[in-house]
């Protein structure tokens, strides 16, 4: 099988093994929707408070959340299964690949559904052209936390301790996700150009797929 097969055979698995156990929608979904209502509540429906904020939450819970899917996608891949794909042969570096694409898929399902219930929730006030900005700068971020959770992921297989070194692996690195998305808005909202922050999450997203890639061999030969 070429490269390319090989990852989409790694995401796929992933996605059918995620419609079965349904964690992604059926638990991180609702406790990020629960996590909007404690806000408003917070503040004392103050509403032009929280029309101020909603995008600000949206970006947080996103990065809070996503990071959880993307590392729940790294903890469902067991030693075991390591084992079997590699000796059927497949490329460490279409593994990584296979798991960022299912990783992003489901995080972008993810945020998609939080979008939604924080507009109706929120109503926040938008900027002119948010649209374009927010759909490029979400499906970047999205790739971004894929990557960083699947190369985290990678760092910490078979280690004891492996959800909660992930988790100090990934909050950091994602400053550079979490700058480029939320100030992509504030740009617009300035009448100023969003394309120094896209940059940086194109940037960002660009050095952790090579470095996952490139990292991707030495670290199954490390885990074995």
């Amino acid at each position: 099988m070429s490269f390319w097969a090989q990852a989409w055979e790694v995401a796929r698995t992933d996605i059918r093994i995620e419609s079965r156990a349904g964690e992604v929608f059926k638990v991180v979904t609702p406790f990020a929707v629960v996590a909007l209502l404690v806000f408003p509540i917070a503040l004392g429906f103050q509403l032009s408070v929280v029309r101020e904020i909603g995008i600000g939450v949206f970006w947080a819970l996103s990065i809070l959340f996503g990071m959880q899917i993307a590392l729940r996608q790294s903890a469902a891949d067991s030693l075991e299964r390591r084992d079997v794909q590699a000796l059927l042969g497949v490329d460490p570096a279409a593994r990584f690949t296979g798991r960022v694409m299912s990783a992003t898929l489901l995080t972008l399902g993810f945020m998609g559904v939080l979008l939604v219930a924080m507009t109706l929730l929120y109503a926040p006030s938008l900027p002119d052209g948010w649209a374009v900005g927010l759909i490029v700068t979400s499906a970047l971020m999205a790739v971004g936390l894929a990557e960083l959770g699947t190369l985290a992921g990678e760092l910490t297989a078979g280690l004891r301790n492996r959800a909660n070194l992930a988790s100090l692996i990934v909050a950091p690195l994602a400053i550079p996700l979490v700058m480029g998305a939320s100030q992509s808005l504030e740009a617009l909202a300035r009448d100023e150009s969003i394309l120094p922050w896209v940059l940086l999450l194109a940037a960002s997203a660009l050095a952790l797929a090579v470095g996952g890639v490139a990292l991707a061999r030495p670290l199954e030969e490390a885990a074995q």
